[in-house]
């Protein structure tokens, strides 16, 4: 297979090409979730890419995920109803019992199951983790329960939530993270047993959540990993999370600069094309240099991961990157578009809401430059 992964991306795009502007701009407006899409990439075997052949996936690597992701959004669409499944599946792979593994990961990868949904956020803590206030505590075969999550998207079309819970009071551990556990929470059994789900309505189609759990009673074999190391095991994913949507954002950029591109040679204005003006020229020029640097850092960060090397200053470096680029082509391509980039028709001012979410979330930009200061260049600590 070539570096680039041409054929899957001529695969993805040929998927894509089913599900036009109208589609979106649709599922948009009536904050609707993007059943079809999803399923079709599942028929496809595009959401099981990254599990193992032994449980009926490709067996693939981060480099043909993001492969996919980046295509999905050039193409105009969104991942962002299926991506978690990709991030999330690895936590379970490398940290799941076998039963775990032999029950969950072939479902996952054939589509019967949906795992979807990360329970980590929370109103009070923010993106300081190690406050989150959710508690799970053993009782006999089971462990119970309580707390809220927020932002919590796709819960409702989950049919599994990776929840993370204190097992350990925050002051009992050695370090603030001690402490944490993480559970494969079914959550078709739990919707009865506890687990109510809230939608948020926000300003972009996320399918995002606030789960309230009350006394919700799950087995001790929903246990992932050990007890107290659920931390650790989510950072695990989080390299992977940060490439992934890295590649999303490579996507958004080059949507961006190409319908920028096309628009600036369409359109005229006294008498002549309005992308013969270098004002229209050179912020779409630097658009394309900036998304095209920054696939290098997400192409970089990919092989360093699929090859097992650390890689945690790549894959925040590469989100960064990527995250940034494609605000600025997005800001870019509205500005060449000027009024009509408000209209609905265009797509642009559906996608320019949709990236613009990249600068907070997942890990927001702030602290990826917090960790570059600290763990990169070796700056004291800030918080």
């Amino acid at each position: 297979m070539d570096e680039n992964h041409q054929d899957i991306r001529d695969s993805v795009a040929q998927l894509c090409a089913g599900f036009p502007g109208e589609y979106w701009r649709e599922k948009d407006r009536e904050r609707a979730y993007p059943t079809e899409f999803v399923q079709a990439l599942t028929e496809a075997g595009f959401l099981g890419v990254l599990v193992p052949e032994q449980y009926g996936g490709s067996g693939l690597g981060i480099s043909e995920a993001a492969a996919i992701l980046e295509e999905i959004h050039k193409q105009g669409c969104n991942a962002a109803a299926s991506h978690a499944q990709m991030y999330t599946m690895g936590t379970v792979l490398r940290h799941g019992s076998d039963d775990q593994k032999n029950d969950y990961l072939p479902k996952i990868a054939s589509g019967e199951l949906r795992l979807q949904a990360f329970g980590v956020t929370e109103p009070t803590s923010g993106t300081d983790t190690s406050r989150i206030r959710t508690t799970a505590k053993r009782d006999g075969d089971d462990y119970v329960i309580n707390g809220q999550k927020v932002w919590t998207s796709r819960a409702e079309h989950s049919d599994l939530m990776l929840l993370l819970a204190r097992t350990t009071p925050r002051g009992e551990g050695a370090r603030p993270h001690d402490g944490m556990s993480v559970f494969l929470v079914d959550m078709r059994e739990a919707a009865s047993k506890g687990l109510t789900i809230k939608p948020i309505r926000a300003m972009i189609n996320h399918s995002t959540t606030e789960i309230f759990l009350d006394d919700l009673r799950v087995p001790a074999s929903s246990l992932v990993g050990e007890e107290g190391k659920g931390f650790r095991y989510i950072l695990d994913g989080m390299n992977a999370e940060r490439i992934l949507i890295g590649a999303e954002c490579i996507g958004d950029a080059r949507w961006f600069v190409e319908k920028a591109s096309a628009y600036a040679g369409e359109r005229r204005v006294f008498d002549r094309p309005i992308g013969q003006n270098q004002g229209i020229q050179f912020p779409i020029a630097r658009a394309y240099a900036e998304t095209e640097a920054a696939a290098l850092m997400v192409s970089r960060a990919a092989e360093k991961f699929d090859a097992g090397e650390p890689c945690g200053a790549e894959a925040n470096m590469a989100k960064l990157l990527a995250s940034e680029a494609a605000w600025h082509a997005a800001d870019t391509c509205l500005q060449t578009f000027g009024g009509f980039g408000f209209a609905e028709e265009y797509d642009v001012e559906r996608k320019f809401r949709e990236t613009r979410l990249y600068q907070i979330a997942p890990v927001s930009t702030n602290l990826i430059l917090s960790y570059i200061a600290e763990h990169v260049l070796g700056l004291p600590r800030s918080f």
